[in-house]
């Protein structure tokens, strides 16, 4: 008898799933593929739900792990009307170079197909159902058995689930509060001729999705004589401008040659190394211990001069180096400094070693974070990620260019509002923008139109969309035990209301989402991972789970949980 598997998703979490269990090439299952939308592979952030044509990867092929064929293979085989529109000649395809996210769209969705394909060849029986909404998991441990019940077409039931179900922008004000948007996509909303500033908030990657649809729509980009891109304003928008509000009021760093571009295993600690670590303290994973395995002893070989700067530096040492710097250099100063670094490492194939590295040490980080102390987590939130949240953006080159000739139009501008600022959604449409400024006065800020653009939110435990699991004790929220109790105390006697005390008198920081282990199974109430339910939807992870690289994640997870599955 085959075992059933249900695939919740069809974005590019699925694909390196299913890709697993093909290249497996065991045909004693039988697969079940749960879609909402009606496309496979694309996913939110390829699809029309997260992008325009203006809308780019921040990767090239030669940084894409390998699915079936390389997008330097597969675009030969693309019609040339397929190809209108995103200005591609596919006889001068280069690997190195990023494309328009649509167009990898379409590139992921054909591989899907391949594999459904090859899955076909080899008798690995698949079922794909589009247009699908899941809406609820209940797991049977007395049967060893899993169903899904999916609208319209009620209950189905698998020997184990897997969850894949990608992006999630909760909406709280969106289409009740006028020109108030939670998030930028689907992008077409943004589509709007305004006449007046627009409050963005946040200045990663996902405000630049947000800035390039909004200044098409209020103006146009040119070329110089010497290629120089110009914003022209539109004539009816003149009193158009857009103002980010950012935490550290920085910029992301621009992308630049990459020497290694696929991380992968070998950039994890070993499970020996940090079995090691935690052995020797209290069962406790050690921030600094990774910050020097992950980070500071890679640079011995590749560069020893940066080593010998850094070698006896902790970490808040070498965040303030770095942060110092930037924040003390005007931002679009610092953007232009950094684009003429980012050209030269391209035209020299050569890497900026220590951003390169610290994009390595984000995630080596991630899948042993569930073992870190509630301190360490919160010393990492406060201390690390502020950096590592800007230097591996890798903004691609066209972006930065549209930024810049938005700046030297007068038409962007970014303002620091530290971590006390606050949108307060206004009855007759628009925000109350409220913050400090860099004097330390209070100010508050009307704006007609705010566009919330910080990124993917790592969501609360209550969030978790299938109540079932939540009902039945099947997940739990995720916790990290503080290692201190007087911390945990003091913490809680504060008034910290994601700090509990449980029964054994431990006291324990709530962080995002739902527990789970090193083999992505959801957790009870009493730790025990579910042999039949997985998850690798990020915004349901995010404590246990605290930050993830695209696509490499996709491989690294998917891996994992299919050899589990398989050996199961």
């Amino acid at each position: 008898m085959k075992k059933r598997i249900a695939i919740l998703g069809g974005g590019p979490s699925a694909l390196f799933v299913y890709k697993r269990f093909v290249d497996a090439g065991q045909t004693d299952l039988e697969i079940h593929i749960y879609e909402s939308k009606n496309l496979l592979g694309a996913g939110m952030p390829y699809s029309y739900q997260g992008s325009n044509n203006e809308h780019i990867t921040n990767v090239s092929d030669n940084e894409i792990p390998e699915i079936v064929t390389s997008i330097g293979e597969w675009i030969q085989t693309v019609p040339d009307e397929a190809l209108e529109g995103f200005t591609i000649d596919k006889t001068k395809f280069n690997e190195y170079k990023v494309l328009p996210r649509l167009l990898f769209g379409k590139y992921l969705a054909g591989q899907f197909d391949l594999l459904l394909k090859k899955a076909a060849d080899i008798g690995l029986e698949t079922c794909v159902h589009t247009g699908c909404n899941v809406l609820d998991i209940i797991d049977k441990p007395t049967e060893n058995a899993v169903d899904i019940a999916v609208e319209r077409l009620g209950l189905a039931t698998f020997d184990q689930v897997i969850v894949c179900t990608g992006h999630n922008w909760p909406n709280k004000h969106e289409g009740t509060t006028p020109g108030y948007f939670e998030s930028p996509y689907p992008p077409s909303k943004l589509k709007l001729a305004l006449n007046h500033p627009i409050a963005i908030r946040g200045s990663s990657l996902t405000a630049i999705d947000a800035i390039r649809t909004l200044a098409r729509h209020n103006g146009s980009f040119e070329k110089d004589e010497n290629g120089k891109v110009k914003f022209i304003p539109s004539d009816t928008s003149p009193d158009f401008r857009l103002v980010m509000h950012s935490r550290n009021g920085l910029l992301p760093a621009i992308r630049f040659h990459l020497e290694d571009p696929l991380l992968s295993d070998e950039a994890l600690l070993s499970e020996e190394e940090v079995a090691q670590n935690r052995s020797e303290n209290d069962g406790f994973l050690e921030l600094d211990f990774m910050f020097e395995k992950a980070f500071k002893d890679l640079f011995r070989e590749k560069d020893p001069v940066f080593y010998e700067r850094i070698k006896d530096m902790k970490m808040e040492e070498f965040v303030n180096s770095m942060m110092e710097v930037r924040e003390k250099t005007e931002p679009f100063m610092l953007f232009r400094r950094e684009y003429a670094e980012a050209e030269k490492s391209i035209r020299n194939e050569e890497s900026i070693h220590w951003k390169e590295i610290l994009a390595v040490l984000s995630f080596a980080m991630n899948y042993p974070a569930k073992y870190m102390s509630a301190e360490d987590m919160q010393r990492m939130q406060k201390i690390l990620m502020p950096l590592v949240s800007v230097v591996i953006a890798f903004v691609p080159q066209s972006s930065a260019d549209e930024l810049l000739a938005l700046d030297d139009a007068g038409r962007l501008e970014i303002i620091t509002v530290g971590d006390d600022s606050r949108v307060d959604p206004e009855n007759g449409g628009g925000v109350t923008y409220f913050y400090k400024d860099d004097n330390g006065e209070e100010q508050a800020v009307y704006y007609h139109t705010f566009v919330n653009c910080v990124g993917q939110p790592h969501l609360p435990f209550e969030a978790f969309p299938f109540k079932s699991l939540i009902t039945n004790g099947t997940v739990s929220p995720a916790l990290l035990k503080f290692r201190s109790a007087e911390t945990g105390s003091a913490a809680m006697e504060a008034g910290r209301d994601n700090v509990e005390q449980l029964a054994n008198g431990d006291f324990y920081l709530r962080v995002p989402g739902i527990a789970i282990n090193d083999n992505f199974q959801v957790l009870d109430h009493f730790g025990k991972g579910n042999q039949r339910i997985y998850i690798m939807a990020v915004p349901y992870i995010g404590g246990h789970n605290p930050d993830y690289s695209g696509l490499d994640f996709c491989e690294q997870a998917s891996g994992t949980i299919v050899n589990n599955v398989l050996a199961d």
